[in-house]
């Protein structure tokens, strides 16, 4: 496994803290439409660092589970996104088209759905960290 530069591993670790400060505040209701951008930017900090933190040995194994740590930083992303989009409804006009029934659509398919994303992805992250840990003491 390819280690981090110090600078990286910074990035890195402020990546991840600035996406505890968003989601306790988005989740607190404190500044909401301020902190989802802070949770996105250190949803790309973090995922772009992990990203650069490739494998290139021959275990199959931990090229399977560094695929879906990278399913898990996407979905760190689309949460983000859909977290900004929850403070601001800019996906809300693409709804309204289908008439009074647009709004409704928009809240069952869009409105509050990060939760699920980052549910998703921090399933996925402490799954694949906990896996890439053991697979690489063997």
């Amino acid at each position: 496994m390819k280690e981090l530069t110090k600078t990286q591993t910074i990035i890195f670790l402020l990546g991840g803290v600035l996406m505890v400060i968003g989601i306790g505040c988005f989740v607190f209701l404190w500044q909401q439409k301020i902190v989802c951008w802070i949770f996105l930017f250190g949803a790309i900090l973090f995922s772009f660092m992990q990203l650069m933190q490739t494998y290139d040995g021959p275990s199959f194994v931990i090229r399977r589970l560094k695929r879906i740590q990278n399913l898990a930083n996407i979905f760190f992303i689309l949460a983000g996104i859909l977290m900004c989009d929850t403070a601001y409804n800019f996906l809300l006009p693409l709804f309204q088209y289908g008439g009074e029934g647009g709004y409704y659509q928009y809240i069952n398919y869009v409105y509050n759905k990060w939760v699920v994303l980052l549910l998703i992805a921090a399933v996925l992250e402490v799954y694949t960290t906990h896996r890439i840990a053991s697979e690489l003491k063997k």
